[in-house]
């Protein structure tokens, strides 16, 4: 592969988390925070839609794997350093998507278990349910550091050798920045509500600098060869 076709293609990737992202509206569903009692319930009550997110979420992880890869073909050559840094980081933040959603899957079992028990048995499946929660967020706030190195890699590298419009290259940078200090944030402090407003506003910034990118290296890249 040439690397302006590889510049071309690893737009595609980036667009495609439109798709991903209007599929988890129309198919996903939102659980409880950790009130596994709730999430439970919830995914009783929508199974199948519970199963769509977990598909979802998978497809996202192998997007975010090619993604890695099809930008450390077409820009490694300017930064090995730089290349190697965004591949290893958002090949690790798909990794541990598809992982977590593949353990996710568990929740189904305790379900059907959760909804014919008594008393007794539902505080030990709740008990359960929360672990694998908690779990799920834990990795999550790893995978999403993960997914700011690896922004601000390229992004970097965009900056410093020109190869996208300034302005997208500054966003990706903030959006970068942001994620990873909204991580830390989930670290050091959880319990502060300033977290989850951060969370909201760097994913958002993150999605739109991903949509603008991916615009940008498909029908645009070739002015930067």
């Amino acid at each position: 592969m040439t690397i302006e076709i590889a510049m071309r293609l690893s737009g595609v990737p980036f667009l495609f988390i439109l798709f991903t992202l209007a599929a988890s509206i129309a198919f996903g569903i939102k659980l409880g925070d950790l009130n596994s009692d709730d999430s439970l319930q919830e995914i009783n009550e929508y199974p199948k839609k519970f199963q769509a997110s977990i598909i979802l979420s998978i497809i996202e992880g192998v997007r975010i794997i090619a993604l890695a890869i099809m930008l450390f073909i077409a820009f490694s050559p300017y930064n090995l350093i730089l290349g190697v840094v965004w591949t290893i980081c958002r090949i690790g933040e798909g990794l541990i998507l598809i992982y977590s959603q593949i353990n996710y899957w568990g929740l189904l079992k305790l379900v059907r278990q959760y909804s014919n028990a008594s008393d007794a048995e539902k505080n030990a499946l709740s008990d359960a349910g929360r672990i694998i929660l908690q779990t799920k967020n834990s990795r999550w706030t790893f995978a999403t550091t993960l997914f700011g190195i690896g922004t601000l890699a390229y992004s970097i590298l965009f900056i410093t050798y020109g190869l996208v419009p300034s302005i997208i290259g500054w966003l990706g940078i903030i959006a970068g920045i942001l994620l990873i200090f909204d991580s830390g944030i989930k670290l050091v402090k959880p319990e502060l509500k300033v977290s989850g407003i951060l969370e909201v506003f760097s994913g958002l910034l993150a999605i739109l600098f991903e949509v603008i990118l991916g615009g940008w290296l498909l029908f645009y890249s070739d002015t930067i060869l």
